[in-house]
């Protein structure tokens, strides 16, 4: 799709900001959730551990949903573009992709391993083997990269618009 003017306006820099804003918070709030899950996976005698037991407190982490926005907002903007750019440009079509891979990842690998360690957390440390929580802080510190790297990639896709 060619695009034959810039979109422009109050509105759309608005949407704009909040599409950013939401992205930023989601993703940040996942990679937060990764450095904290490698801090509780060092034992509860490590640097920040207490801390980081404190952040897997029982709960939904509703800044890391805000990832769910995105879409709404990117789709808004491409509304509001009047045909500047859709659904067939590069930068759309990667975008949704690595929207619907990262939160197929969230939803099926980090915040279940995330609530196995809220679980694990609960009442304090575990008393004795600690592998099982080591190992959910593992899978959320994976999920946790490769989702961070998702959205370095896709900030870079962004503002190139391909």
């Amino acid at each position: 799709m060619a695009a034959t003017h810039a979109p422009t306006g109050p509105a759309f820099s608005v949407v704009l900001v909040l599409h950013v804003l939401a992205a930023a918070v989601g993703y940040g709030a996942m990679v937060m959730t990764g450095v904290q899950a490698d801090r509780v996976r060092r034992g509860p005698r490590a640097p920040g551990a207490e801390s980081a037991r404190a952040f897997f407190r029982s709960g939904a982490n509703w800044a890391a949903r805000a990832v769910y926005l995105v879409p709404v907002l990117g789709v808004s903007l491409v509304a509001m573009s009047r045909g500047a750019f859709g659904v067939g440009d590069t930068f759309v079509d990667v975008g949704l992709g690595v929207w619907v891979a990262s939160v197929t990842v969230a939803e099926t690998v980090l915040w279940p391993a995330e609530r196995a360690v809220q679980r694990a957390l609960r009442d304090g440390w575990p008393d004795d083997d600690l592998a099982p929580l080591a190992r959910e802080c593992r899978r959320v510190t994976r999920a946790s990269a490769f989702l961070g790297t998702a959205f370095v990639g896709v900030a870079v896709v962004m503002a190139v618009k391909p």
